[in-house]
């Protein structure tokens, strides 16, 4: 508990540190163009984001699920066909997930924000 306690403060501080030249930047009433140029920016950080977490989060499952398969075949060797379909039909679903992701990521990139605001 204090080990993450630790870990937790030293971040916080860290980004609290990152973020003291952004407190000093001059305000000033951004244009309509300024504010298409903010969203467009932020949509390619969330898009990045979504394809990052949907990747990783694949990867994992993915591993899991290859890990899993090959402890069942070695237990009971007679129903490795059967393991193996299963396996193949999860690794399908799981990429399934990742390829979404990866259309919602280009929806959101390739969506013209001048055309709706």
């Amino acid at each position: 508990m204090r080990k993450n306690l630790k870990a937790f403060g030293l971040l916080f501080f860290f980004l609290a540190i990152a973020s003291v030249p952004l407190l000093a930047q001059a305000t000033q009433q951004p244009s309509l163009t300024d504010t298409r140029a903010s969203l467009f920016k932020l949509s390619l950080i969330v898009g990045g984001a979504i394809i990052t977490l949907a990747a990783a989060a694949g990867a994992f499952c993915q591993a899991k699920a290859i890990s899993a398969a090959c402890e069942g075949i070695s237990r009971n060797p007679a129903s490795g066909p059967y393991i193996r379909g299963l396996l193949f039909i999860g690794l399908i679903l799981i990429e399934t997930l990742v390829i979404y992701a990866l259309l919602i990521t280009f929806i959101i990139l390739v969506f013209q924000w001048g055309k709706y605001s």
